[in-house]
């Protein structure tokens, strides 16, 4: 199998599954903050399944970034 890696902004990333619905609970500004946060947490890049994986099952560690408790904050808002 081949790992292919590339630059881009988090805005930008085709998601899929829960990723997906991740990223239409997310304002421009908080998607900006996480991908400053994936950027000093991997700064060797990382494949596209482990980005959407963050984006899908991560949620409460994403919501932290963000000064939330868990992802449910996200949601109430």
């Amino acid at each position: 199998m081949i790992t292919i890696k590339r630059e881009l902004n988090l805005q930008d990333f085709e998601t899929w599954s829960g990723a997906t619905e991740t990223m239409k609970d997310l304002t421009a500004s908080e998607i900006e903050t996480i991908e400053m946060n994936i950027v000093e947490l991997y700064p060797d890049g990382l494949t596209e399944t482990e980005l959407n994986d963050i984006l899908w099952f991560e949620r409460d560690m994403i919501a932290e970034w963000l000064g939330y408790n868990d992802f449910d904050e996200i949601l109430e808002r």
